[in-house]
């Protein structure tokens, strides 16, 4: 590994201006960042340790009904949170079927935002890769890509955004606060991310020194808590990253949707918020025809990167299923395989 400078500021403002510095990177849990570093793909000269900014580890309901989530919360440690738990239960549910339980202890809530992706080719210096470096390639495009994208990709990048926490998030709507050198602003969860271009390859909003302060659940969206769920499919049970993934989000009365709110997961370089999907199923019944359609809705753009033309189809069921499982109500206590295909129905109350 290089070596690097190592850095522990105090405040918001002398970590804004440590990581301003060319080559520098801020670091909070490390989950993705130190594998990166012991790769080769990324090497800071400096890294910037903001673990004791305590202002970003706080949970706090608002007067305007939202909740708003400190960049340092730790994982494990939303995921049991009461508001959480009972306001926002598709949220606990995909941050408990990512990763492992020593992982969610130390990976951050804004670390989360930021992770790269688990792309082979992305992960070995020596591949030509874009994330690497604009106008490299992109050897997925002819290598093992049976996991990579099926929306919204180019040419420039094929891969998948690994996170499950970022899903529900992009269904709810939520509002990422960043600060940096020209002040604080917010920024949509759609807006946070970019996909890949004709040249450029995908990224965040985010500018050089900016960080992560809150992530911001908004008030309207409990309305959605009795019926919400998140729903995984993987290679295995525990510590896998998403092939496909949904969030499923309804507000039903009289047997039919008056609202639904959808996102997809490892289907693009972004949380994929499905808003045909959503369009399809307001006003519908509650039953598995108004799920297919809105399946068949969330998917209709999208087209095989490589080896993966099933991912289509995979992604069109699990949504089903979550819609099923939406519309049959949200478990009163988390099930025991949380976000698994095996956790869904009777067996889950």
């Amino acid at each position: 590994m290089k070596s690097f400078e190592y850095q522990r500021p105090e405040t918001v403002a002398e970590a804004i201006k440590a990581a301003s510095k060319p080559g520098a990177s801020f670091y909070a849990g490390g989950t993705n960042l130190l594998d990166l570093m012991k790769a080769g793909v990324r090497t800071p000269d400096s890294l910037v340790d903001i673990t004791r900014l305590d202002g970003l580890k706080r949970i706090e309901p608002q007067k305007d009904g939202s909740l708003r989530i400190g960049a340092l919360v730790r994982n494990s440690d939303l995921a049991r949170n009461a508001d959480i738990v009972s306001d926002y239960p598709a949220i606990a549910e995909a941050l408990l079927s990512g990763a492992s339980g020593q992982l969610r202890n130390s990976a951050t809530v804004g670390g989360n935002l930021m992770q790269q992706p688990r792309c082979a080719y992305f992960y070995d210096p020596n591949s030509a890769c874009n994330l690497h470096e604009v106008g490299e390639g992109c050897d997925a495009l002819e290598g093992e890509n049976g996991k990579h994208a099926v929306l919204g990709w180019t040419k420039t990048c094929i891969a998948v955004h690994p996170s499950d926490f970022c899903v529900p998030l992009a269904a709810l709507g939520a509002r990422v606060v960043v600060d940096g050198a020209d002040g604080a602003r917010e920024i949509s969860i759609d807006d946070f991310y970019s996909l890949p271009g004709s040249v450029q390859p995908p990224g965040s909003a985010l500018k050089k020194g900016e960080i992560i302060t809150e992530i911001i659940l908004p008030s309207d969206a409990k309305r959605f808590a009795p019926w919400a769920r998140y729903i995984k499919l993987r290679d295995r049970t525990s510590f896998a990253f998403a092939i496909v993934s949904a969030a499923a989000m309804l507000h039903v009365g009289d047997g039919r949707i008056k609202d639904a709110r959808i996102a997809l997961g490892g289907v693009a370089a972004k949380p994929w918020r499905a808003r045909e999907a959503e369009d399809a199923l307001n006003g519908a019944e509650a039953n598995e025809a108004s799920f297919r359609k809105a399946a068949d809705a969330a998917l209709a753009g999208a087209r095989p990167s490589g080896d993966n033309a099933h991912k289509i189809e995979l992604a069109k069921r699990i949504l089903v299923r979550a819609l099923k499982a939406a519309a049959d109500g949200t478990p009163p206590k988390m099930p025991d395989l949380p976000g698994s295909v095996f956790a869904v129905g009777k067996e889950a109350r």
